[in-house]
């Protein structure tokens, strides 16, 4: 029997409420799913409900996804998107755990594929988060997935060629940023390591839980899973609108117009957009680069933002000494559950405005 491909799956399912055909979809995915869940959180029940809820969000979103979308790359974006909502949500505790974990792989040098994943499983998914879509589509769809380069190419409508570049100058990408942050490997080490280490199997009854909450759209999920559901969405259609924000202008910039239109509301909700950018920067990127930093420096904060630059993704635009100042000094650890203390603070801000902190238990504030 002629096995269906995803996009004839989901169709079957939003057209026809076809139980069957999405438990085909979360049984397919399932495992990768949980992987990308687990890598973020280290923790197995988190993983298994950050998993419930991508596959819920699956089953809403079913009738609204194009017939063009590479659901694997979907889910992945969808799966890191909601793990960093759970793991906002759980900041100290998330925080202890990556400090215990980092401890364990701080000395380890060795750069063979069985010692050197556990140096970059902590660092993976912010990496392939500075991939533009399509590269990292293609990582996802090699490295998680097994695909050949054919089947590379055919998804992501070019030739197999065209794969091959795509996943090389993404790996090279990959390497620079491991190195940056203290992990010297090379691109055919990293790309076994993640192919080897990536996917680990997700508990035999979690599909079956999955498919009845996903069927249910989420009816009979637990309150913190919904919690979690509703702030995953969240954050999803802001990375959709900072796309079309971007999308805008390049077009604009593409057209070689010069004519500049002034329109106060717009002007308004850029300057707001513009500043929750800035806070989620401080509060996903500039935090978790600090933590990063203090322990390879003896748990020391950084004293300038140039120190703290190598450990910052590339996304991290902006982040320097003309725009930001770091206030806290010493250790950092100690300073950790203090909720009152300013790690990093907005510099140059004009009067009369208020200036974005980001305070040392993670948590930010404009004042």
């Amino acid at each position: 029997m002629h096995e269906l491909d995803d996009i004839a799956l989901l169709r079957q399912y939003s057209d026809q409420n076809s139980e069957e055909a999405f438990a085909t979809l979360v049984t397919r995915h399932i495992d990768k799913v949980y992987s990308i869940a687990l890598r973020h959180t280290g923790n197995p029940h988190q993983a298994e409900e950050i998993t419930q809820a991508v596959f819920v969000i699956l089953a809403r979103k079913s009738s609204q996804l194009s017939k063009h979308v590479i659901l694997e790359g979907w889910l992945y974006e969808t799966a890191r998107l909601t793990a960093m909502t759970l793991i906002r949500s759980e900041v100290r505790r998330a925080r202890r755990e990556q400090e215990a974990y980092m401890q364990n792989v701080l000395n380890e040098n060795e750069t063979d594929v069985c010692d050197v994943w556990p140096q970059i499983a902590p660092l993976l998914d912010s990496g392939l988060a500075g991939l533009n879509e399509t590269d990292r589509h293609a990582v996802v769809l090699r490295f998680f997935y097994g695909k050949s380069m054919g089947e590379i190419g055919t998804a992501l409508g070019g030739s197999e060629d065209t794969a091959r570049m795509r996943i090389n100058r993404a790996l090279e990408k990959l390497r620079k940023f491991f190195t940056k942050r203290g992990v010297s490997s090379t691109t055919a080490i990293i790309a076994g390591t993640i192919s080897a280490n990536s996917v680990q199997a997700a508990p035999v009854t979690l599909a079956k839980t999955v498919t009845a909450a996903a069927i249910a759209k989420g009816a009979a999920a637990s309150g913190s899973t919904l919690t979690l559901i509703k702030g995953a969405l969240k954050v999803m259609a802001w990375s959709k609108a900072k796309t079309a924000i971007v999308a805008g202008v390049v077009v604009l910039l593409a057209a070689g117009t010069t004519t500049v239109v002034v329109v106060k509301t717009h002007t308004a909700i850029n300057q707001r957009d513009s500043i929750a950018a800035q806070a989620g920067v401080m509060k996903e990127s500039v935090f978790q680069a600090m933590m990063f930093f203090a322990k390879e420096h003896q748990d020391e904060i950084p004293k300038s933002m140039a120190d703290l630059k190598p450990y910052l993704p590339a996304s991290a635009e902006g982040t320097d000494d003309d725009h930001w100042q770091i206030s806290a000094t010493g250790k950092l650890t100690p300073l950790l559950t203090r909720g009152d203390v300013i790690l990093v603070e907005q510099r140059n801000v004009l009067q009369g405005k208020k200036k974005i902190i980001l305070y040392t238990d993670g948590h930010v504030e404009r004042k």
